[in-house]
């Protein structure tokens, strides 16, 4: 039997935008549509694992983001501590999904081979393609590769039982996605393959992009992956937070649990 995870959705970051700010080709209504920065924790059959790392204080002052509390903050605060983490899942390597790695000094980091690729080859001498990028921090993966800590991966593969990990590329070369068992069924964790649901439920993309076809085309992907759409998770969307319930009220507007149904 399949086993079923526990999912958490861990904000830990967020900021002000506006619609023209989310779309390529921008958006005829200037509203503002904020975005909310989060990690993912994935618990059950005795393991935990954590899905990307997030940014410190340092990269939220020099990119003008509100930093609430640190990943590791975060996850302490579901009884989960960073330190003895074994498995950390890299969906990309942007600033803010593997910034505070170092936080994780016991884990395996989980990546795919043509992310990798991507954060150290030709494309990253254009600023289009390097802004989402710390060269310090890929610098400090490509390390860790020199340690053995980093897993490499081509495509789709299972992590754990009931854990996979999928190839979308688009916003970047290796964005990869996590798709879980859980009790309400195959619940996917989108990462920036869908930055917000209005991204993968009207075939919009955001403007930060390296392969258009392969985000359009990845929004099926997703819905191949998931029991339904109402069990894909996108990356940034302060909705999450509306629509699923807090673990305790102690954790309201911190953290929301992703195995449950959300709400209409």
């Amino acid at each position: 039997m399949t086993p079923e995870y526990e999912v958490f959705a861990i904000r830990y970051a967020t900021r002000d935008a506006r619609r023209k700010n989310n779309f390529i080709g921008g958006d005829p209504h200037d509203a503002p549509m904020p975005m909310d920065y989060f990690v993912w924790l994935v618990r059950g059959a005795g393991r935990s694992y954590v899905v990307d790392t997030g940014f410190g204080a340092e990269i939220a002052a020099r990119r003008g983001r509100t930093l609430l509390r640190t990943p590791a903050e975060g996850l302490a605060l579901l009884d989960v501590d960073a330190r003895l983490v074994q498995d950390v899942v890299i969906t990309h390597l942007h600033y803010d999904h593997v910034g505070t790695f170092e936080s994780f000094p016991a884990a395996r980091f989980h990546l795919q081979d043509d992310e990798m690729a991507y954060a150290t080859g030709r494309h990253m001498r254009h600023r289009q393609f390097n802004h989402g990028y710390e060269v310090d921090e890929v610098i400090g993966m490509v390390r860790l590769v020199y340690k053995d800590r980093v897993a490499f991966y081509s495509g789709s593969a299972e992590l754990a039982p009931g854990i996979s990990l999928h190839r979308i590329g688009g916003h970047t070369h290796g964005l990869q996605c996590v798709r879980v068992h859980t009790r309400r069924g195959w619940v996917v964790l989108a990462s920036d393959a869908s930055h917000y649901y209005e991204h993968f439920e009207k075939r919009r993309v955001f403007t930060t992009m390296f392969n258009v076809g392969e985000a359009v085309d990845g929004y099926a992907t997703l819905e191949q992956l998931a029991d339904s759409p109402r069990h894909i998770v996108p990356g940034h969307d302060p909705l999450v937070m509306q629509r699923y319930p807090a673990p305790s009220a102690a954790l309201e507007g911190i953290a929301v649990r992703l195995d449950a149904d959300p709400a209409d």
